[in-house]
């Protein structure tokens, strides 16, 4: 391999995922680790010794290190992050306690809202108060502030959010406070809104604050030691983090804004299926992504995943809007859809068969694996319905029990009153149906349809499952990429440097400020310019999007549009008209268009990223065929003799018809009856309905 090789790691719930990629050829070589929930960086570094053992790759030659990571958002669920402290404006200390005034379950007497990330005690007032349009209405009394951050400070804070009244309009209060504050207590970390979240509504800019402040500190040593222990390891590749919009970032920008990587994991699948989707001829996609703990889908259209600008994070009710807490950055829009290879299947009290949310995770792990679980997991279903080899699990490099996953199916079926294949098999459709049925709700509010998309499977469980979720999404074609075990981990190795900022832009369209608003956007692009020039990113092959939120007069919410090229009324009128049509279907008579805020995306491609990728082995003619093993499919009437096929020896070209499965180290692709398959020119399996 080359002297500049990027190494991929993805830490997800049940397995750490590692990729060496040379961007010179295309090479690529995979390595799934068991993940170490008690200490993450010891599978990591585990993982990538035997990586760099299997692949005969010297440390020395890595170039670059690529990261996303769960830790920060297990933080904010688990409830395990800094003591954290909030300096606000008088009379707001209770905005965090307050939230929306919303109930996400109407009806529900016993509704447990998110629990504030600041406890009240520790939420204290500043004397100070900004207008709307930033004007000064009492001026900051810095000394007070002080003598309340003391306090904070001797009762065991040591990190602080400070989230002032307007200050999206006129930061200089925020910054006054963070630069006394610096240097009267320069072991605090301080985190401002106005860096953060310069948006209007205090709540969500609030609470986003005070996330940034709760994991900043672990971010901050967390990052260290992950540094330090590359470089013990021998490698001397700068390292970069995944961000929840897709793009990477150095460092330095992960330490002073780690709310930003929140979604960093399901952000690099999302990713994938986008790359993966476009090398496959595919501009429209749904990329799904089911690994061992938890699923989540994507809509990817014209070759780029649809962006949010705001996500719920640690929700008390995982699949309800207004249960979590509102985080305000960019982001992938991502579907949560349920459910990964390690859900637990169970009786519930009704009977009936339930599965998940609870998982299994890394430890005890699917009763198959042999660490103590005793209770049966989709994995389990999965290799008793015959779509796992026993002898092949990540490629035979991990020992599988399967018959301790059938006597604990076994004991299910008969709690169920259901013989064993049954149960089996309804704990596979169970699952199947809770992800179909979230991504149908999820993809109708987006205005899309599925059947005008090809499903695309990343993930060690979402091949097994793509072929029946497609179906009962109605999609057409399913895709499965080589190397999709690790699909994620290869998406970060492709990601571009890519920096979202926002300003408050609050105007009628009419009345807006031409000249202000290219200010604005020189600014924005300005600051984005300077962090992605620290990546080392491609500049000159810059990607800058201009963007705007708007509403029109009266209303609560507002979409994100694109601007035109030209920044005319008329032009923007027409473009806000237009998106609005798209979600809404039709726009109000005689409503006047306003501005809210106005955004910016720029990016830009890394060195060594895009290009191909190449397993060892892909495409090399040998013997394909493995043999043929009995596989349960419902609308062939059960069990059926199906072919077994090594996906790495399959030749570019190939075709085949279903029913199939096609083995590869890290996961197996599934295909019905009723399918014609084709090896695509990049490596992938193209599974398409025809009966």
């Amino acid at each position: 391999m080359a002297a500049s090789l990027s190494l991929g790691i993805d830490i997800g719930g049940t397995f750490t995922d590692l990729v060496v990629l040379d961007p010179s050829d295309g090479r690529a070589v995979i390595w799934k680790e068991s993940t170490t929930p008690d200490d993450p960086s010891r599978g990591t570094i585990t993982g990538l010794r035997r990586l760099l053992e299997k692949g005969g790759i010297a440390p020395g030659s890595i170039g670059r290190v690529v990261h996303a990571t769960t830790l920060f958002t297990n933080a904010l669920i688990e409830r395990k992050g800094a003591p954290t402290g909030l300096l606000t404006t008088d009379g707001f200390t209770d905005v965090l306690e307050i939230g929306r005034e919303r109930k996400y379950e109407l009806y529900d007497i016993f509704l447990e809202m998110p629990a504030p990330l600041v406890p009240r005690p520790w939420r204290r007032p500043a004397l100070e108060r900004m207008a709307p349009d930033g004007t000064v209405e009492r001026p900051l009394d810095v000394d007070a502030a002080l003598r309340e951050v003391e306090g904070l400070v001797a009762s065991g804070v040591a990190s602080l959010a400070i989230c002032f009244l307007h200050a999206y309009a006129n930061p200089a209060h925020e910054r006054i406070a963070a630069e006394a504050i610096a240097r009267r207590f320069p072991a605090l970390s301080v985190s401002i809104s106005s860096d953060l979240a310069p948006e209007i509504r205090e709540y969500p800019r609030m609470v986003t604050t005070a996330a940034n402040a709760y994991v900043r500190p672990i971010a901050q040593t967390y990052l260290d030691t992950l540094e330090a222990a590359l470089k013990h390891a021998g490698i001397p590749g700068g390292l970069f983090l995944m961000l929840s919009n897709g793009g990477l970032t150095h460092v330095a920008e992960a330490k002073r804004a780690p709310v930003q990587l929140l979604e960093s994991g399901p952000a690099a699948g999302a990713l994938a299926g986008a790359w993966f989707g476009r090398h496959a001829g595919l501009d429209r996609v749904l990329a799904f992504d089911m690994g061992g703990t938890t699923a989540k889908l994507a809509l990817v259209d014209d070759g780029d995943p649809l962006v949010a600008w705001g996500f719920e994070a640690a929700r008390t009710k995982r699949f309800l809007r207004g249960s979590g807490l509102p985080i305000q950055i960019a982001t992938v829009e991502l579907i949560e859809i349920g459910a990964g290879g390690g859900s637990i299947a169970r009786r519930s009290e009704l009977g009936t068969l339930h599965v998940g949310p609870e998982s299994a995770g890394a430890q005890p792990g699917p009763v198959c694996y042999g660490r103590g679980g005793n209770e049966p997991t989709v994995t389990d279903s999965d290799l008793a319905l015959g779509y796992l080899n026993a002898d092949f699990f990540l490629g035979g490099a991990m020992a599988i029990d399967a018959d301790k996953a059938a006597a604990a199916l076994g004991g299910l079926a008969g709690a169920l009153g259901l013989d064993a294949a049954r149960a089996a098999f309804g704990i596979h459709d169970v699952v199947n149906e809770n992800m179909a049925g979230a991504a149908r709700v999820a993809i109708a509010e987006r205005g899309r349809v599925p059947q005008d998309y090809a499903l695309l499977a990343t993930g060690g469980a979402a091949p097994v499952h793509a072929w029946h979720v497609g179906r009962k999404l109605g999609v057409q074609r399913v895709v499965c990429p080589p190397g999709a075990g690790a699909g994620s981990t290869i998406g970060m190795l492709m990601a571009p440097a890519r920096i979202d900022r926002v300003a408050s832009f609050n105007t009628r369209l009419s009345e807006a400020d031409w000249e202000e608003a290219g200010r604005i956007f020189g600014m924005l692009e300005a600051d984005a310019t300077a962090i992605v020039r620290e990546t080392g990113a491609d500049l000159s092959r810059r990607d800058v999007r201009r963007l705007a939120d708007m509403r029109y007069v009266g209303q609560g919410s507002e979409i994100t549009v694109v601007l035109p090229e030209r920044l005319v009324a008329d032009e923007v009128l027409a473009a806000f008209e237009a998106a609005y049509r798209i979600l809404f279907g039709r726009t109000p008579p005689g409503a006047t268009a306003q501005f809210v805020a106005l955004r910016l995306s720029l990016s830009a491609p890394m060195p060594g990223s895009g290009g191909m990728l190449k397993l060892d082995g892909l495409g090399g003619g040998q013997v394909a065929r493995k043999g043929e093993r009995q596989v349960h499919f419902p609308d062939a009437g059960g069990a059926v003799a199906t072919p077994v096929y090594d996906r790495y020896a399959l030749p570019i070209g190939t075709r085949l018809e279903g029913p199939a499965v096609f083995e590869e180290n890290e996961s197996t692709f599934i295909v019905g009856p009723g399918a014609r398959i084709d090896v695509l020119p990049d490596g992938s399996i193209l599974a398409e309905r025809v009966a």
